[in-house]
């Protein structure tokens, strides 16, 4: 085991960033990269390490950019024989499998409003090893005693809040507030600030309501799509509890997408105009 890659991996998971491992895990014959021999591609297609260089490399990590795209991982076949139908242009005479496996960006939530339902969150995460900090205006609802485990408890203005924290640092939003304006604003700043998953809990009329406003000042619609809301899985959740239950059912699902059964009910999309919420903060 290189201890660089190790030290990358875990280097990564911290930033919140995914990425991939390859690893020779058979090889048959003459081969190049021995067994257990790994490579760590990055989101921005750099790597680290190797698993032996030449086409078999540049192989791997072509499927570690398409395993990064798809979400998910798989075992892969080469024969490094050239003369081989189907073999790399290689004159090694051996053949070799390789684990691509793809590693999901550890989730790291950014809650806006200290509430019932983000308590309620703070006592799951930690147990899955999510991070989390929590922002809202009022002193009193952002103390340790309410969420000892955050990684930040701030004080924060709506209009502040992309001032003091960065929002590339985090994976997910979650808009779960107390008012309804303060919750538009930070709406409103976040989906031109924040790149990843917005997620918002309101009732049907507040979210309409906060809809319809980002129309007026110019939101695009596409811009809208990125909203989820109603957040979670749907399990009737009616409880903070229930709520953030389906929250992190909704996460756990999302950090392996590749295993969600064939079967299974379609995900549901962003919330559109027309859907009923049936969930309030």
């Amino acid at each position: 085991m290189d201890r660089r890659l190790t030290r990358e991996a875990l280097r990564l998971m911290e930033l919140h960033q995914p990425f991939v491992r390859a690893t020779v895990v058979r090889t048959t014959g003459s081969v190049p990269g021995k067994l257990g021999a790994s490579l760590i591609v990055r989101s921005d297609g750099s790597f680290l390490g190797t698993i032996g260089g030449a086409a078999l490399e540049e192989e791997v990590k072509a499927l570690a950019a398409r395993a990064l795209e798809d979400r998910r991982g798989d075992l892969h076949h080469f024969d490094l024989q050239a003369w081989k139908p189907g073999g790399l242009p290689s004159l090694c005479g051996g053949s070799v499998d390789v684990a691509v496996e793809y590693v999901p960006a550890h989730p790291n939530l950014l809650l806006w409003g200290g509430g019932h339902v983000a308590q309620a969150l703070a006592t799951i995460l930690p147990t899955l090893e999510y991070d989390y900090s929590v922002a809202d205006d009022r002193p009193e609802w952002v103390g340790v005693d309410r969420f000892p485990s955050a990684e930040r408890r701030e004080v924060v203005a709506p209009k502040e809040v992309w001032t003091r924290f960065e929002p590339a640092e985090f994976t997910h939003l979650y808009l779960l507030g107390y008012d309804a304006q303060k919750d538009l604003e930070v709406l409103a700043s976040a989906l031109s600030a924040f790149p990843n998953e917005i997620g918002l809990i309101a009732s049907a009329s507040k979210r309409e309501h906060m809809y319809a406003v980002l129309r007026e000042r110019g939101v695009p619609r596409e811009a809208l799509a990125r909203i989820r809301s109603p957040v979670g899985i749907e399990i009737g959740a009616q409880s903070p509890a229930e709520i953030a239950i389906s929250i992190v059912a909704e996460l756990v699902q999302g950090m392996h997408p590749g295993l969600r059964s064939a079967s299974a009910p379609a995900e549901r999309t962003s919330a559109s105009e027309g859907d009923v919420v049936p969930r309030a903060p």
